[in-house]
């Protein structure tokens, strides 16, 4: 069974990139191995990811992800079972939201700057596709 999770956290060192780059470089090679794709997106000292893939599978890597030291703050957004993926093309795609024109974001939140924490998962979850239908997530399968 296919579930998608999407959760908020804190950089606990937002001003470096070194973090960011370790996640994505971790989870790329993990997620390839255990079947899971999704979307990372970070900026402001904030990430947006969306996971995909078996529940047992999505469920163990969350339970990593909480304990993980390079974020604080976790917050699980959305949980849902699906019937396909949506973030198929990545084994982790990324969005630097300071790239973004604010437009985007400012669609779906009360200001330009990203801040999960104060709108549903499902705005997140629009967000993604928004940014996906705008070829705004880049990385590779």
């Amino acid at each position: 069974m296919l579930v998608r999770l999407l959760y908020v956290s804190r950089s606990v060192n937002p001003e470096s990139n070194e973090a960011t780059e370790s996640i994505l470089s971790s989870a790329r090679e993990h997620n390839h191995q255990n079947g899971i794709t999704g979307v990372l997106c970070y900026g402001g000292g904030i990430y947006l990811q969306a996971i995909e893939g078996g529940r047992n599978q999505v469920n163990a890597l969350y339970s990593v992800i909480v304990k993980d030291p390079r974020h604080t703050d976790v917050v699980m957004l959305d949980y849902e079972e699906i019937s396909e993926r949506r973030f198929g093309g990545w084994t982790m795609g990324q969005v630097r939201l300071d790239k973004l024109n604010p437009s985007i974001v400012l669609k779906y939140s009360e200001t330009a700057d990203l801040d999960p924490y104060s709108v549903s998962g499902v705005v997140s979850f629009a967000l993604l596709e928004e940014l996906m239908a705008t070829a705004s997530i880049i990385g590779r399968a």
